[in-house]
């Protein structure tokens, strides 16, 4: 599989307007000088107008540079609490030595004169703030155009910079407003209803484990799930098996990001786990005829299963989020994998700048939080946790400020699980029984519902999770059934459980007892 790497060639400065439409024959920049001159005085007059509009409005709508500089000093004041008019927006532009940019005090003063009406200010914002974007379209794609002839040019470092732009544009200027609570209590009972009319009562999606649906109600939409445990703990494996269960026995479409494993590694492991082959056993083609067959019948439903797994490395938060986009338009995808956090980065610009590991891990988890809301899916990302554990006494159960570099995962999470599993420290049983073979997983914060933990059954040579069912000999022994005494030729426990026929063959009322052929048997 061949896998391309990004380069982190140093971003150019962005082209100015002038540039920009010089190359493109001098045509007129869109822009709207006339509105922007009556919001501008609409803001310093009508104090409605300014509540309404300064949160939908920003710096780089204005096109005129002495327009930019007005609206500043009105959002200045704004923030501080302080009066807007004419007077205190100019002694504010000449305390801070901008009033001869901003045109001087004439200039202001006009502002104020040539309103038309302020009752129409969202309206003329939204038409400020479409002449942005025209502007900025033309900008980044002209950019483009002219990186991409340039031969030095990396071309898959530029796409990934384009992309970058347009999702900037997009994020700072498509915001959801208010919505009345009416609505949200509407949209609140629906979901209610649907969990209620559900076979399994779930309003999220099922991750095909009970215990742990039954404490999540599922994976919801919105929602940022972190999984975090110690290497070997089986951080994949579990987050495989929950891929698994949502495409193959729930239909629902996702993606899986790998960043650590290739895609064939993990189809491996997809392949072992369904067709109960052991991965090393697979991985040396050591197999018996019945094992190919059994591989053969058994994986069929993974080439239908809609599992989309991306192994790109030095994954960015933007290509993350571009590739997301993509898939959630053309294949519905229902829930978004990442393997694992700490592997991705911010883009190279904010690495270099900053030099700051714990920043940069925190800008990542409050964009995967706002990717989870936009797109309206569970965004899963696995993270590792800190030596902490290891050095701890007792029983080196995780706790969440285990989590690796950085808090502001723990304050981003929707649903904080960890995968501990006593046996790997040497602990073979608890009070919950036997630990051989099995797995905890810990719920250590769950933002809409209880915590606490399940027990799942771990088998490590198919890399998988499942259920605990169906119990080995050594489990039996620590469940609430007692254990039996019986067994048969191979070995395997029998229960012997006494035959009402054989009760009435010893009854001298038995033969009297059956039914005539002409009466039904039951």
């Amino acid at each position: 599989m061949e896998i391309m790497s990004h380069s982190n060639t140093r971003r150019k400065d962005r082209m100015s307007y002038e540039q920009v439409f010089s190359i493109n024959g001098g045509n007129r920049p869109p822009q709207a000088p006339e509105l922007e001159e009556n919001v501008l005085g609409a803001l310093m007059l009508d104090a409605n107008a300014l509540n309404t509009a300064i949160e939908l409005l920003h710096e780089e709508y204005f096109y005129r540079p002495e327009h930019q500089v007005i609206f500043r000093a009105i959002h200045k004041l704004f923030e501080m609490n302080q009066p807007v008019d004419m007077l205190t927006v100019t002694n504010q532009l000449r305390q801070s030595g901008e009033l001869e940019a901003a045109g001087g005090a004439f200039h202001i003063s006009e502002l104020t004169n040539h309103i038309v009406s302020a009752a129409h200010i969202e309206y003329y914002a939204r038409v400020l703030s479409e002449k942005y974007i025209s502007r900025e379209l033309i900008r980044v794609s002209t950019e483009t155009i002219t990186s991409a002839y340039d031969e030095t040019t990396d071309v898959v470092d530029l796409l990934d910079k384009t992309e970058g732009h347009l999702m900037d544009i997009n994020d700072k200027n498509f915001r959801t407003d208010f919505r009345p609570v009416g609505d949200l209590v509407h949209a609140a009972t629906v979901q209610i209803d649907e969990a209620s009319n559900s076979e399994d009562g779930l309003a999220g999606i099922p991750t095909g484990f009970i215990e742990l649906d039954r404490k999540t109600a599922g994976f919801h939409p919105g929602t940022l799930i972190i999984l975090a445990a110690r290497p070997a703990m089986g951080k994949t494996a579990f987050a495989l098996s929950i891929a698994r269960n949502m495409a193959i026995d729930h239909k629902k479409p996702v993606a899986f990001f790998s960043l650590e494993m290739t895609g064939v590694e993990l189809a491996m492991r997809l392949i072992s786990g369904e067709a109960q082959i052991p991965g090393d056993k697979l991985k040396k083609g050591e197999l018996q005829p019945w094992e190919r067959q059994q591989l053969e019948t058994r994986t069929q439903v993974l080439n239908d299963a809609k599992i989309f797994i991306d192994d790109t490395p030095q994954l960015t938060i933007y290509e993350l989020r571009a590739k997301c986009r993509r898939l959630k338009q053309h294949h519905d995808i229902q829930m978004v994998f990442i393997d694992y956090l700490q592997l991705m980065s911010a883009g190279s610009d904010s690495s270099n700048r900053n030099g700051n590991r714990e920043q940069e891990i925190s800008t990542i988890s409050r964009q995967l939080k706002a990717l989870s809301k936009e797109l309206g899916i569970p965004v899963l990302a696995m993270s590792q946790l800190s030596r902490a554990v290891e050095t701890r006494g007792g029983t080196k159960e995780p706790m969440l400020s285990d989590l690796r570099e950085s808090g502001a995962i723990e304050q981003d999470a929707d649903i904080v699980m960890f995968i501990y599993r006593p046996e790997y420290y040497g602990i073979m049983e608890d009070n919950a029984g036997s630990t051989v073979g099995m797995a905890d997983i810990i719920l250590a914060k769950h933002r809409s519902g209880e915590v606490g933990r399940v027990r799942l059954r771990f088998v490590g040579k198919y890399a998988r999770f499942e259920n605990p069912e169906f119990l080995t000999n050594e489990q039996l022994a620590n469940t609430f059934m007692p254990q039996n005494t019986g067994f048969d030729s191979n070995g395997a426990p029998t229960i012997l459980i006494d035959s009402k026929i054989n009760k009435q063959n010893d009854s001298p009322d038995f033969a009297s007892g059956l039914p005539s052929d002409n009466e039904p048997p039951f």
